[in-house]
């Protein structure tokens, strides 16, 4: 069985790669661990001027090391429960580079954590998980850590 952890850099993610530990057999699984680094958005048109190329293009060289690190100390955890573990950092839209990363490698199973959003907070901010869910090729496992109230 192929299954794709998408990761992030909350606890959400963490929660996620240690329900796959506890649920999962290492045995029958390779796993690739995904990250996802989105660009920073852009809120000033200025911004977008030639001089502001530099300053996002080191921003985005910051934001894969990070996510790299992350996806490095994941695929280390899980091999050490006994999976069979390979690594993958692309860089674009969270949903989209779950999707498009998921059907390349022909996952089985996608897992992802959920931040357990409700009402106007969901509606304003979206959810990764479920537009994976709705739009995957294969299954998908989504791990929820409830918010407090």
């Amino acid at each position: 069985m192929k299954i794709l952890l998408a990761i992030d850099d909350s606890k959400y993610a963490e929660d996620a790669t240690e329900a796959m530990e506890r649920a999962l057999s290492a045995k029958s699984a390779d796993v690739m661990v995904l990250a996802v680094v989105e660009p920073p958005i852009i809120s000033n048109p200025p911004q977008m001027a030639a001089g502001y190329a530099p300053e996002q293009a080191e921003r985005m060289k910051e934001l894969a090391k990070s996510a790299a690190e992350r996806v490095a100390r994941a695929a280390d955890r899980l091999r050490a429960a006994g999976f069979s573990v390979s690594k993958r950092v692309v860089e674009g839209e969270a949903r989209g580079g779950i999707l498009e990363s998921a059907a390349e490698w022909q996952a089985d199973l996608i897992v992802v954590g959920s931040h357990g959003r409700k009402g106007l907070r969901r509606f304003l901010l979206g959810s990764v998980a479920e537009s994976v869910a709705r739009h995957a090729l294969c299954s998908v496992l989504i791990v929820r850590t409830p918010t407090s109230a």
